[in-house]
């Protein structure tokens, strides 16, 4: 089962001085350029960009995006990231990124929006709920938001996954589950609505493997179940921790202590409806694709290849979700193969100790971080913002240790999807990430984690290298922003891996590239048609961001490009 699905009823769809060029905290090899504050346009670039009006509001007070307004502009920005810069400035603006699902509270044009004017970086759909036609919907949503009201959203398509799970509760979207009350979990298939308190689990395998005094765990643990008997095709169950029980929620099965997993070591990872999500998925052009209870690296490399030769160049990225004992095993191998990993802490809570999920989460998040993937951190994040308005305290810590611990995104899964406060459960967690964001910076804690050398050719290694000596140069410069111009999105994340203090501004001409660059933690992307030629970019980029204030004479700024590899430090003319 994917992470925490909850649903099941889908209704439609300040400015330092400028460095002298002898500065003692500067290599010496790199070049320095103090550009004049008296700025010209170079002939080949547009005519008179900085003479544009200020962006057109609109009533909700997100932007329209100059692109829109006026066509000769060629730069695009996410409206809500523009919102904050301009009215906060450079360090105001959030690192985190986040991640929300979508589900039957949220799938309507209004609520959508609402969710990327919250801070939405990327929608994701849970392939667990609901059919086909209704995530079109969704993903056909998100892209028209994007193209109309100026923001950069990601889709993430989740699959379901072939671990043993729960099927529908006759159309109720949970059941609740009392203490001592007697349950059946049948492998029976059946065309109409089964009786209450009988539910129906996906593996035909089911009634022969568990035993009399085994222990089921929905969901991670939502509710407990302690099997009393064996009735052939039937198991009957007695509830010992009473809680909801949600439609097509996750069985673990536990005996003497540990979980049994010999069984469920044997289903695939990728079943057959999930192959045909996925072609879904491609087609309709999602931006990652998550695969459940990811065992090896080999099914990320298969499904990479199946997406490679089915996708016609598009690049879709693979996230593994890491959520069994079996990942855990393989986590290395997993994590270098993939583009991107998501805890998920529910299910594998279900599979370990509780009280192994906080360090095993740290050493996911280290170990991603070292190897220069986004990593996300899922599952129960404000749980009970499900039902109530305001988080606990203990969510407030949970979050914040994951703020800490520099991960990429946090990700809502029923809070957005199902829950009734989820633009607030988002807002919640957008406060805390600035909040402790802000609170990394003002005690200045830059964390000596050895980052591994993850280049392998000459060429790949000099960005490495440039990248690791631009993020410490923001640091001790104080910069405002580092500029990075890339075709393919490669050196901006080696900059989100280094995680420097200031802003990491991103330019590709890719849409996808840009979307995709919305993962990972401390980017802005935009869209940029650039040239070959730097000084053209610089000028262009300078315009352009000046006149919709993003950016003021004076601001210090150190700009990258991938294909010259280049760096330099300058302030805005």
């Amino acid at each position: 089962m994917a992470t925490a699905a909850r649903t099941l009823h889908l209704p439609a769809p300040p400015k330092p001085s400028s460095p002298s060029s002898h500065h003692p905290l500067i290599p010496s090899h790199i070049r320095l350029r103090r550009r004049s504050r008296v700025h010209r346009i170079a002939a080949s670039s547009s005519s008179d960009l900085t003479s544009f009006p200020e962006p057109t509001p609109i009533p909700n007070g997100v932007y329209v995006p100059l692109a829109a307004a006026h066509p000769a502009a060629t730069i695009d920005v996410d409206a809500a990231t523009e919102a904050e810069l301009r009215e906060n400035g450079f360090r105001s603006t959030r690192r985190t990124k986040l991640v929300c699902t979508v589900g039957p509270a949220t799938c309507g044009a209004d609520e959508l929006e609402a969710l990327a004017v919250g801070g939405m970086n990327v929608a994701r759909v849970n392939m667990c709920h609901g059919d086909r036609e209704w995530h079109r919907g969704v993903i056909r949503a998100v892209r028209k938001l994007n193209d109309e009201k100026g923001f950069a959203v990601a889709v993430m398509m989740d699959t379901e996954g072939s671990e043993i799970h729960m099927g529908d509760l006759g159309g109720a979207p949970s059941a609740k589950a009392e203490d001592g009350e007697v349950w059946t979990f049948t492998i029976r298939s059946s065309d109409t609505s089964l009786p209450d308190r009988i539910i129906h689990v996906n593996y035909d395998g089911f009634a022969e493997d568990v035993k009399v005094g085994d222990e089921l765990f929905v969901d991670g643990g939502m509710a407990r179940f302690e099997v009393i008997e064996k009735l052939g095709p039937d198991v009957k169950c007695r509830c010992t921790d009473p809680g909801l029980v949600l439609a097509r929620a996750n069985l673990t099965i536990w005996r003497d202590g540990s979980v049994v997993r010999e069984r469920n070591a044997m289903l695939p990872t990728i079943s057959s409806k999930d192959w045909l999500d996925i072609d879904f998925g491609i087609a309709e052009g999602v931006d990652f694709i998550a695969v459940s209870f990811v065992k090896s690296a080999e099914v990320i490399n298969h499904l990479k290849s199946y997406i490679t030769a089915r996708s016609g160049g598009s690049d879709i990225g693979v996230i593994a979700k890491i959520e069994s004992i079996d990942a855990l095993k393989n986590l290395e191998e997993i994590i270098r193969a993939s583009d991107g990993v998501m805890v998920a802490r529910g299910d594998l809570g279900a599979q370990i100790p509780l009280e192994q999920v906080p360090s095993i989460q740290q050493r996911i998040v280290k170990m991603c971080r070292q190897l220069n993937k986004p990593v996300i951190i899922a599952s129960q994040l404000l749980e009970s913002m499900i039902e109530y308005p305001t988080p606990t305290r203990a969510e407030v810590a949970d979050v914040s240790e994951a703020v800490r611990q520099r991960a990429d995104a946090l990700m809502l899964s029923g809070e957005s999807a199902m829950g009734r406060y989820p633009e607030k459960a988002l807002s919640v967690l957008r406060s805390v990430s600035l909040r402790i964001e802000r609170w990394w910076r003002e005690q200045k804690r830059h964390e000596a984690l050895e980052l591994y050398n993850v280049s392998s050719s000459f060429s790949d290694k000099i960005s490495e290298e440039i990248c690791n000596s631009a993020a410490k140069m923001a640091n001790n410069l104080g910069v405002d922003a580092v500029f990075v111009y890339t075709k393919d999105g490669h050196m901006a994340s080696l900059l989100s891996r280094c995680r420097p203090d200031c802003p990491i501004f991103a330019f590709t001409s890719s849409t996808s590239v840009r979307r995709r660059l919305n993962l990972q933690w401390g980017l802005i992307p935009f869209r940029l048609s650039d040239s070959d030629d730097m000084e053209s970019n610089l000028n262009r980029t300078f315009s352009l961001l000046k006149a919709r204030g993003m950016v003021q004479s004076g601001d210090l700024v150190i700009a990258l490009c991938d294909t010259l590899q280049s760096i330099q430090v300058m302030n805005v003319p």
